[in-house]
């Protein structure tokens, strides 16, 4: 739930009033109303509702002769490094958010959240206290292009303290031997570890999203009844585009009892409206734990394309961006086979990346001022934390530095440069890599090579934002397929190894990509 603080209240305002407003503006009526002197506090079932009803009601509206205040609720003691910017504009690009954000501290992560709101919203974590409270102070009404920033301090369960200790029935005695088996999560000294929430994203076509829907969302709800998830179609991204993503949140054996009940309605429609093409299921997954999906040699996939009766395919990591870090995995068979394969795919994703989890857990308890990348999930969240290969790690040792050349269209090189060598900068910055352009060789080339050097996460980072610049830029037509070339030089002795036996290792690779 969100807590939200409407303030400025009138002595005569009732409950009834405020549920009555909430109403009016067609915003969920919850029971959940404490009502005190001049405030109150409200409970909103989920962050996309306490925003409109942030942005509908606070400064707006008038309540028995006076104008309210709504914000989130966060008590003094949790105002920690967390905060929400709202009113952004939405063709603000990336790099600019991160340079005007980083001049208050150093960004730990930044998540863009999908509102149905035009201007865009972001929550943003700072690595300390202080500059979050800086990064409020100053950013609070600033105005970029005629959008004045609305900044708001969000729950930050990190800053929670431990909850305190409670008695029950049985005696202290029986508490404490309890308390002190290993290995046992219960006892009052403090909240139990929660599990990891691993949704299952899905990719449909947007002709069967109306259905899936149903008549004033009855099919969708009943979706969500019968399996205990929480369904969230996202038709708002990507406008226009031919397919959206669905995200479950349940238990495993939920998600895929959801996953099994949106294949039939999907089958159904394409069977009402006569469409031959087979539906196949497509799962959505973060590139990091796809590698180990397909296993060693395509083990892992060969397996479950075995067991299963299914065909699976993986799209290119050409079409990966920053902005987009998910790869789509296509699996083509019957729906009763596809099922099979979807249970078998996310227990070998849900393994890997609680795998990460127990990996950065570790690592944050061992390496003094661990460092979070920040645009693991720009896509609305995909996941609570970002996996181990978004880590950056700060050992006493410097990272391995490595070279990597990448060619870009001759004509592009002036918008990854930016203006007075701007964007550039910010970019480098961003990556953590060192990036220069190398000079032409002569006038008519159609091509020039950007020389990126750092560690392996940084390069990926660097060629990320290039991509995506290029695609902002338009230098590719929607049609065209854009593929950047790239040359990564490894010593002779190595070459070996990554051609493989009979070519297997490299041929490998080529059917990956």
């Amino acid at each position: 739930m969100n807590k939200l603080y409407v303030g400025n209240l009138s002595p005569s305002v009732t409950v009834e009033d405020l549920k009555q407003l909430f109403g009016e503006r067609k915003l969920p009526v919850t029971d959940q109303v404490l009502l005190k002197s001049g405030y109150a506090f409200v409970d909103f079932p989920d962050q996309n509702w306490a925003i409109k009803a942030i942005e509908t009601l606070s400064g707006k509206v008038e309540l028995h002769g006076k104008v309210i205040e709504v914000d989130y609720s966060v008590p003094k003691k949790l105002r920690s490094r967390k905060i929400q910017i709202r009113n952004i504009p939405p063709h603000l690009q990336w790099e600019v958010l991160d340079s005007l954000l980083a001049q208050y501290g150093t960004v730990e992560n930044v998540e863009q959240v999908n509102t149905d709101t035009e201007t865009a919203v972001v929550n943003v974590t700072y690595s300390t206290k202080e500059e979050a409270k800086i990064a409020v102070e100053k950013l609070t009404g600033q105005t970029f292009e005629d959008y004045s920033f609305k900044v708001s301090y969000i729950l930050d369960m990190d800053a929670a303290p431990p909850l305190p200790a409670t008695r029950n029935r049985r005696s202290e005695r029986t508490s404490r031997e309890q308390d002190s088996q290993p290995g046992t999560s219960g006892g009052s000294l403090g909240p139990r570890q929660k599990q990891q929430d691993f949704p299952l994203r899905m990719l449909v076509s947007t002709q069967f999203v109306g259905a899936i829907i149903g008549k004033e969302g009855l099919t969708i709800k009943n979706i969500t009844k019968q399996t205990q998830s929480k369904v969230d179609i996202h038709r708002k991204e990507n406008t226009g585009a031919a397919e959206k993503p669905i995200s479950i949140h349940s238990t495993p054996e939920g998600c895929s009892a959801a996953c099994r009940m949106i294949m039939d309605i999907m089958q159904k429609e394409a069977d009402d409206t006569k469409v031959t093409e087979d539906i196949p299921l497509k799962i959505l997954a973060h590139n990091s734990l796809v590698g180990r999906l397909i296993g060693k040699e395509g083990r892992n996939l060969k397996k479950i394309e075995e067991e299963t009766e299914t065909k699976i395919t993986i799209s290119s990591l050409q079409d990966l961006t920053i902005y987009n870090p998910e790869r789509t995995i296509i699996v083509k068979g019957s729906i009763e086979a596809c099922c099979r394969a979807e249970v078998e795919i996310m227990r070998k994703l849900r393994e890997a990346y609680e795998n990460d989890i127990a990996a950065i857990n570790q690592q944050t308890n061992l390496i003094p001022g661990l460092s979070l990348s920040g645009h693991s999930s720009q896509l609305g969240g995909l996941y609570s934390v970002p996996p181990a290969s978004a880590i950056s790690h700060q050992h006493t040792q410097a990272p391995e530095q490595e070279v990597v050349y990448l060619f870009i269209p001759t004509q592009a090189v002036g918008a990854i440069i930016g203006k007075k060598g701007q964007h550039i900068k910010q970019l480098a910055r961003f990556a953590g890599a060192s990036i220069k352009i190398a000079p032409a060789e002569s006038p008519d080339v159609t091509q020039r090579m950007v020389i990126i050097t750092g560690p392996p996460e940084a390069q990926f980072k660097a060629q990320g934002r290039i991509f995506g610049k290029l695609k902002e830029e338009n230098f590719f037509s929607a049609k065209e397929e854009v593929k950047l070339e790239t040359h990564i030089k490894v010593p002779s002795s190595a070459a070996g190894r990554v051609i493989g036996k009979g070519g297997k290792t490299v041929m490998y690779m080529r059917v990956c990509i």
